[in-house]
């Protein structure tokens, strides 16, 4: 089951990597077409700062399943030197565990959110994109965390070290 576990978090990350790097290039892309309109007929595309937003929404939202299986998102310290570090094992796995219940509770929010947007049929105003396609990224985001903290809470083994330092690796 182990071995399961690790090439579905793989997986998750693959995923992951790749919305992230399309949505980059994306909103690149749109930006500097707009950039290049304004230039040569002295109005930029219309429609290039929503769906640069749009890029921007999935872009954010995968990070943040990177950053989760990095171990690199904030987090509070100062309290690690507070209780018994013989509890730490299981202060580990209690994190793991509390974090997997808050973003499914972001998920099934963002999930109710989505669904009504759907029924109510809205569109965005310049591209006329089902506005539902862009928020499902939020629930998606949401499960990929919950999958990922309940795998670590399981298998410790499988979670990131966490970084000492504020700073970038």
């Amino acid at each position: 089951m182990f071995n399961i576990v690790n090439i579905l978090l793989r997986l998750l990350r693959k995923v992951e990597q790749s919305v992230c790097i399309a949505a980059f290039a994306v909103l690149v892309s749109v930006l500097f077409a707009d950039l290049i309109a304004r230039e040569v007929s002295g109005s930029g595309l219309h429609w290039s700062s929503e769906a640069g937003v749009f890029a921007n929404v999935f872009l954010v939202m995968a990070g943040f399943g990177l950053a989760s299986a990095d171990g690199s998102h904030l987090r509070p310290r100062f309290t690690d030197s507070l209780l018994p570090e013989t509890w730490t094992p299981f202060l580990i796995r209690l994190g793991f565990v509390l974090t997997a219940i808050f973003c499914g509770g972001l998920c099934w929010y963002s999930s109710v959110v989505v669904v009504e947007t759907a029924a109510f049929d809205e569109r965005s105003i310049r591209i006329g994109l089902p506005v539902w396609l862009i928020q499902l990224a939020l629930p998606l985001a949401f499960a990929s965390a919950v999958i990922r903290n309940l795998c670590f809470a399981i298998y410790p083994s499988l979670a990131p070290v966490p970084s000492t330092s504020a700073s970038p690796k």
